[in-house]
């Protein structure tokens, strides 16, 4: 029984001293705290650059699916069917290639003279939006054609009716799936690290790399990762009950 008790007391002692020596000493928590506000500021600013990049490439396209058939042969139908061109290449791009590979040329061939994190935000920026294109697309796309048509009883142009009567529809059935891609990001930005970026995964392994210990700082950084998930997909969700509450 004494031995019993004197490994447990011995394993508490050596847990303690590993967590003080991962955190405690030359206040190394710091690394997890200052990268935390990286990532959260990363993540925030892309989506924020991703939902305007998004929004107006699913303007475009969604434009010439509905109306190119109709359009008569002009100059603004020779402009749209460029315009839909150009954001489909952007879409195959951005999409069939590696966020951490479009994170290090846009680090360091693009924007090589410029603030790393600022080129992060950039990059997921541009990497969001390729996905938040689509969100917004599909949006448009499900709203009803007699919503066009009741722009236009009221007097109003293609441009007037998405403005005031399709995108506040659509952007409020997307609401959710916009939600979940910011969770999406979040975690997407660890790779951040790769770029010399001290995110809260590098702030992690500076840690790893002082101790030598793994453990407490791998699994700090998952923990944190999870709470931060867990707080938005909380968050996601009450947002989807007040929308659907909202509709009765």
């Amino acid at each position: 029984m004494a031995d019993w008790q004197a490994n447990i007391t011995n394993w508490f002692v050596a847990f303690q001293d590993r967590f003080i020596n991962n955190f405690i000493v030359d206040e190394r928590w710091r690394y997890l705290w200052d990268g935390l506000g990286v990532t959260l500021k990363v993540t925030f600013f892309a989506l924020f650059l991703g939902i305007i990049i998004g929004s107006v490439i699913a303007i475009i396209r969604a434009s010439h699916d509905k109306t190119i058939k109709e359009m008569p042969k002009s100059f603004s139908r020779i402009l749209l069917i460029f315009f839909n061109k150009i954001c489909k290449i952007y879409l195959t791009i951005v999409r069939g290639t590696p966020v951490v590979v479009q994170l290090l040329i846009m680090v360091f061939v693009i924007m090589s003279s410029s603030d790393p994190v600022f080129a992060a935000i950039i990059t997921f920026g541009i990497n969001s939006g390729a996905y938040v294109a689509e969100i917004v697309r599909s949006g448009i796309m499900s709203i009803e054609p007699g919503q066009f048509e009741a722009g236009r009883s009221l007097g109003f142009n293609y441009i007037q009716t998405m403005r005031y009567i399709i995108l506040p529809q659509a952007l409020k059935n997307v609401l959710p799936a916009l939600a979940n891609e910011f969770i999406v990001l979040l975690k997407e930005t660890s790779v951040a690290g790769y770029a010399a970026i001290q995110d809260l995964t590098k702030g992690g392994n500076i840690i790893l790399g002082r101790t030598f210990d793994a453990f407490f700082p791998l699994i700090t950084v998952a923990i944190i990762y999870l709470l931060l998930v867990m707080l938005f997909t909380w968050l996601v969700g009450k947002l989807e009950r007040r929308l659907r509450s909202s509709e009765r």
